[in-house]
């Protein structure tokens, strides 16, 4: 599970109730149907129409990603297994490399290595892979818009409800106090609004564009990983020119390791 988005929420939650608490608000004051009704599946309603139902039947999915920890290899891993292969590859040739291809779990990296097995150019692989990169990319950034047009929607209809309730509480200026309580219950939907919009919505849908990144930045680095090997490069230098995609702290594992056998040639 990705703790992060389930912590965010609860903190979230919690600074919100107990923000009210603070302020004197009590928090039945947020049991309000109406307002309810009007943000949540108003927002629901308006995600509809804005988007195709192709793109609607992946948004159970969405959640699943937001909750669930993205499952990919470890970078320095990847680049110990290229390291590995180019040295396979320089002593035997890119043939030898067939057995390793069948060992490969990742489809889109088993399908980069078989490409280069079969003789392909270096060129035509960085087209067909790159397609793919950005193909997934596209999928990604269509999931992460519906999140981010629900929290554009959510404030808006916050205001509606808000500008609803004021039409209810002023249709009966008799009673002060009555109406004190109906313009305080009419601001609920506001309330409701802004804090689904920039609290969950818009969050949900950089989550999902952070992990994309993450993923695209992978699947970059193994393109440049099969192309190395492709051009018989050293593994030494491949080990350089890919940990340009590491993080300081992961380049230090990468150089400690070598006493280990990465980076080594024989």
């Amino acid at each position: 599970m990705d703790i992060s988005s389930l912590v965010g929420i609860i903190l979230a939650f919690v600074s919100l109730l107990v923000g009210m608490t603070l302020k004197g608000v009590p928090v039945g004051a947020l049991m309000n149907l109406p307002a309810i009704l009007i943000i949540i599946f108003g927002t629901i309603s308006a995600v509809v129409i804005a988007f195709p139902m192709a793109e609607l039947k992946r948004v159970p999915k969405l959640f699943g990603k937001l909750f669930k920890e993205t499952k990919l290899a470890d970078d320095i891993e990847i680049i110990r297994m290229f390291s590995q292969w180019a040295d396979l590859a320089r002593r035997e040739g890119l043939l030898a490399l067939e057995s390793k291809a069948t060992e490969v779990e990742d489809p889109f990296l088993k399908n980069g290595l078989s490409l280069a097995i079969d003789g392909q150019n270096a060129d035509y692989i960085r087209d067909v892979l790159t397609e793919e990169v950005h193909a997934m990319e596209d999928r990604h950034a269509s999931g992460a818009l519906v999140f981010t047009q629900a929290g554009t929607y959510a404030p808006t209809l916050g205001v509606l409800g808000a500008v609803v309730g004021l039409i209810a509480a002023l249709k009966d200026m008799s009673n002060i106090e009555k109406l004190g309580h109906a313009i305080s219950a009419a601001f609920v939907a506001t309330l409701l609004g802004i804090f689904t919009g920039y609290v969950l919505w818009h969050p949900f849908a950089n989550k999902l564009k952070r992990k994309s990144a993450v993923e695209v930045k992978q699947k970059m680095m193994m393109i440049e990983g099969i192309l190395s090997v492709l051009e018989g490069e050293a593994p030494r230098v491949i080990e350089q020119k890919l940990a340009s995609y590491l993080t300081m702290e992961e380049r230090k594992q990468i150089s400690e390791s070598g006493a280990d056998g990465l980076g080594k040639e024989n």
